[in-house]
């Protein structure tokens, strides 16, 4: 079994409480996500983020193919970090990690994700080609997205 890694870093000139309350709101996710993807949230609770919490989404990740994504927040620390697991969705595995720190003017946000491409052999050979670039363009995206909402770091 194959597991890649996503490793991505930003810093923005926000506050940690900023920055907390805008990424835990998973409400957010669509504004972070490119809209040819069609990221739709059907349900969550609408409470605060919690662990334990259940969030399904709808998605179109290529070729116009729709799929449901359910995520559970499996860990937690306010501020700090969270934790979300595809219980259900277009990955054979996905666990991505949140974290916030605080830096002089501002944040560094670190998103690690760990995943796995479905269909053996076949995803295997296609993710250099075709998944691989894809989550790099989705996250280039989000960078992008959190640069024009919260300004540039400049440090």
């Amino acid at each position: 079994m194959k597991i890649y890694t996503l490793h991505k870093t930003q810093k923005l000139p926000i506050s940690i409480n900023e920055a907390w309350e805008f990424l835990s709101n998973p409400k957010n996710l669509s504004e972070l996500t490119p809209k040819e993807m069609n990221f739709k949230i059907i349900s969550n609770d609408q409470k605060k983020m919690y662990a334990g919490q259940i969030i399904q989404y709808s998605v179109t990740p290529i070729a116009n193919i729709k799929t449901k994504w359910i995520s559970e927040i499996t860990h937690l620390k306010e501020g700090k970090y969270f934790v979300d697991l595809q219980l259900y969705g277009p990955y054979a595995f996905w666990h991505h990690k949140h974290f916030i720190h605080e830096i002089e003017g501002g944040v560094e946000m670190e998103d690690i994700i760990d995943y796995k491409v479905p269909f053996g052999m076949l995803g295997r050979m296609i993710h250099p080609f075709a998944v691989k670039p894809k989550l790099e363009k989705i996250f280039n995206y989000r960078q992008q997205k959190l640069v024009e909402r919260f300004g540039k770091y400049n440090k």
